[in-house]
């Protein structure tokens, strides 16, 4: 398949990330799926999702981490710089069943930060090279298609392994979205905080929030290998 011209390029384009997109378009539409329908099933212990991080928390002595109320919708996340735990409106006062998957998830990455999780800690090491090669790595690359020579093939190689760098993070972030689930699901079991008829929709919401993260790691990793092929054309052409 030739990657010159634009009409080309945007067919290549279309190719490698229409996967990727239907897959984020249906991971996106199982965790609004689930967490609708778990949201609305109160579980029999009652605790509300503020309550639910705030025992599994102190269970893992961590009753300095704060829980704080956010606005939005599925905005909940903790932050590490502050140790703080963020959890927004429908999971803080929620005695739903997801609010307990979502809120012990989110613990889940206070601990991770607390036992200093190896994953997590890359992940957090490489933040600042992500912000850069998000931004700058695009730019760099298409000018160097703009400029001829091994000038321009050396730019857009650079711009390439900058803009790469979001693809490693989205991947990187894989073992610990899925690490603090799994955590959040075997604490709520064992704690007695969710009954085993209730496990299952904890899992449901859970699994389908990791899906989101695997279909973000498939959309970046579709745009590198565009980029990769477009550069591959131009060499061959050189």
């Amino acid at each position: 398949m030739s990657t010159t011209g634009f009409g080309g390029g945007y067919l290549l384009y279309i190719l490698l990330s229409l996967p990727a997109l239907l897959l984020g378009l249906w991971a996106q539409a199982k965790i609004r799926s689930s967490y609708t329908k778990y949201s609305k099933i109160r579980t029999t212990t009652g605790l509300t999702g503020a309550e639910v991080a705030r025992r599994m928390l102190d269970n893992n002595g961590l009753s300095s981490v704060k829980i704080e109320q956010v606005s939005g919708n599925l905005t909940d996340h903790y932050d590490p710089g502050s140790r703080v735990l963020r959890l927004s409106q429908g999971v803080f006062h929620s005695p739903s069943v997801a609010a307990a998957g979502i809120a012990a998830h989110e613990s889940g990455h206070a601990i991770q930060h607390s036992v200093k999780y190896g994953p997590l800690k890359i992940r957090s090491l490489m933040v600042p090279s992500v912000k850069i090669g998000s931004w700058f790595g695009p730019i760099l690359f298409a000018i160097g298609l703009a400029i001829s020579g091994q000038t321009g093939t050396n730019m857009s190689i650079i711009g390439l392994l900058l803009f790469s760098a979001t693809a490693l993070f989205a991947l990187v972030t894989l073992p610990v979205e899925f690490d603090a689930s799994k955590r959040a699901k075997t604490w709520l079991a064992d704690s007695g905080i969710i009954y085993s008829n209730e496990s299952e929709g904890v899992k449901k919401v859970l699994d389908s929030a990791a899906l989101t993260y695997v279909a973000g790691a498939a959309q970046a990793l579709s745009t590198v290998l565009y980029y990769a092929l477009i550069l591959m054309g131009r060499s061959s052409r050189d």
